[in-house]
This record gives C-alpha cells, sequence and structure tokens, in this order.
C-alpha cells in the first residue's frame, strides 16, 4: 500500500508540468468551443470524456459544420485509434496479473504525454504511477476548457494562434530527454518527422486523414523498429 502510494505520488510530481501545457492547449480549445456556440458544460464534458485534443479539434469542427453522428463517430476513432497501441504496449509494462478494472483505468487516461511519462520508467512500472499523472493531467486540461470557453474572444487572435501550438512544444519535451545518449531512438524520431512530412506533401498520400497516417507509420516504424532491435528481457541478459 505504501509503495503504490509513493508511486502515485511521484507520477503526481511529474504530472505537474504537463497539467500546466494541457491548461494552456486546452484554453485554446475552450474559445474556439465558444466562437462555435458550444457553452460551457458541453465543453467541458467533452474535455472530461475525451481527453485527446486531436480528437476534440477534430469533433468540433465536425460539429460546427453539422456532420452525422455516424461521420463524427467514426472519424474519432480514427483519429484516437493510436490509443490502443499505446495502451498495448503500457500492457506489456505492467505487472501481468494487473486486474482488468485497473487497466480499464489507465487506458481511460491515456494521453500522449502521459504514455510517454509511463514508458519512460525504467523497469516495470506500477499503474498507480500513471494513476497520479492522469489525477493532475486530466483536471489541467478540462479547467483550461473551462477557462477558456467562459473567456470567449477577449485575447486577441495573435495570442490565441501563440496557444494552438502549446502541444507541440509538450510533444518535444516528453521525446527529447529520452533520446539524448540514445542513437537508435534519436535515428527513429527523425525517421518519423521525414516519414510524417511525406505523407503531408505527397499525391494521394496527403488526402490519407491524420489519424490513418498516425496508426500507419506507428505501426511501419514501430514494427521495424522492434524487428530489427528487439528489446532482451532482464531474464536473457542476465543467462
Amino acid at each position: 500500500m505504501k509503495t503504490n502510494l509513493r508511486e502515485w505520488q511521484k507520477g503526481f510530481r511529474d504530472g505537474i508540468p504537463v497539467a500546466l501545457g494541457y491548461m494552456a492547449v486546452s484554453f485554446t480549445f475552450g474559445i474556439i468551443a465558444k466562437q462555435l456556440g458550444i457553452n460551457p458544460f458541453e465543453a467541458v464534458f467533452m474535455s472530461l470524456t475525451n481527453f485527446t485534443s486531436a480528437g476534440q479539434f477534430a469533433g468540433i469542427t465536425l460539429i460546427a459544420t453539422s456532420a452525422a453522428f455516424v461521420e463524427i463517430a467514426i472519424t474519432q476513432l480514427i483519429i484516437n485509434s493510436r490509443y490502443f497501441l499505446m495502451s498495448a504496449a503500457l500492457s506489456q509494462k505492467i505487472d501481468p496479473h494487473t486486474p482488468i478494472l485497473q487497466r480499464m483505468l489507465m487506458a481511460t487516461g491515456i494521453s500522449d504525454e502521459v504514455f510517454g511519462l509511463s514508458m519512460a520508467v525504467q523497469g516495470k512500472l506500477n499503474p498507480y504511477y500513471t494513476y497520479g499523472i492522469i489525477s493532475i493531467a486530466m483536471p489541467g486540461w478540462v479547467l483550461g476548457t473551462l477557462l477558456g470557453v467562459v473567456s470567449g474572444n477577449i485575447l486577441p487572435t495573435r495570442m490565441i494562434s501563440a496557444l494552438s501550438i502549446a502541444l507541440y512544444g509538450m510533444l518535444l519535451a516528453v521525446i527529447i530527454p529520452p533520446a539524448k545518449g540514445n542513437k537508435m531512438l534519436t535515428a527513429l524520431i527523425i525517421i518519423s518527422m521525414a516519414a510524417s512530412w511525406l505523407f503531408a506533401t505527397l499525391p494521394i498520400l496527403d488526402t490519407i486523414s491524420s489519424g490513418v497516417k498516425i496508426i500507419v507509420l506507428t505501426i511501419i516504424i514501430a514494427g521495424l523498429a522492434a524487428f530489427l532491435f528487439p528489446v532482451k528481457e532482464e531474464g536473457s541478459r542476465e543467462g
């Protein structure tokens, strides 16, 4: 019990920078939601149940164009499909005997940054560490949404545009530290960036939705990396 509490506290502390970054990004989401006629309750409920910037920005765009429910659902499924892969990866890092309820709780709060911090843990992952991150990160996302939708159109356009790129800054903060001193990880990051650029510029490929691009690139690049550079189990190294 004391170990779980310590892990939760550590995750909570590590999640504070993520929560602060989420507040900045979701603040922008709240402003845009207000501009599209979404009330504070709807915006907050969306952030609480969706917890994904790409999915939410796409969602309010479709809502604004009066898209059908089926179209919105399929779009969300495609955009957020990467979380299937993240949850599957985390399932390999926790104790195999972890109860299904705890696994579902972890999956509910998984985001790019929560996943990055959890995967950076050395050795086996205690689920309570991830719970700690989620405990501060999700309220930060929801609070930022509320502040943004209440603020409405107070902030100038230039400031709104600046806030909209805050998410990319958080992603860089997650991937750069682990890549230092790791040539293979650095190479994979560069390859991923180059492949994403090709998918965004080449004919036909540039028509593929962002969610599908992420899934395809993740499966191909991560699959090749796992096949060519498999990570040995601790037991096999000792033997």
